[in-house]
């Protein structure tokens, strides 16, 4: 779905939304707020990029992070968790991954959907250019809500 799509629905529906992100640095939350009237659903996000803030500031296990590092579906999903308990949102997206230009893991990014249903991640594989890595990343966390 697109922002100005979600944006609708979720305020047609008296929904909201909040954002986690670690891999998109802001992204996501930049194409949401580029929507007039999003306010009207968008609480708002978090940037935690640094380990220590995915705990202190989203919940993130420190278990999680030991067990499974903070590019994983579990990450993810923890930071999807608990940007929509922090934030107290209908639903809450995530965004944790490696845009490069070094690494042989470069491109593997996770996007997470935390909503009433519970919690999914969706592992995903990009290329290009770190940016494009970054923004091919938010749009697939964007495309997670199926509000239709």
């Amino acid at each position: 779905m697109t922002a100005k799509a979600i944006i609708a629905a979720l305020t047609r529906r008296g929904e909201t939304l909040g954002c986690a992100e670690s891999l998109t640095g802001g992204l996501l939350c930049d194409a949401v707020v580029r929507v007039p009237g999003a306010s009207r659903a968008f609480m708002g996000g978090v940037v935690a990029y640094d380990e220590g803030r995915k705990v202190s500031l989203l919940g993130v296990k420190p278990e999680t992070l030991a067990e499974y590092g903070a590019v994983s579906a579990q990450t993810a999903m923890e930071m999807a968790a608990g940007a929509r308990e922090r934030l107290q949102v209908t639903y809450a997206l995530a965004t944790t991954g490696y845009a490069g230009p070094d690494g042989e893991d470069v491109g593997l990014a996770y996007v997470a959907l935390a909503g009433p249903a519970g919690v999914t991640a969706k592992e995903c594989r990009f290329g290009g250019s770190r940016s494009n890595i970054r923004k091919q990343a938010a749009r697939a966390a964007l495309n997670l809500l199926d509000l239709e």
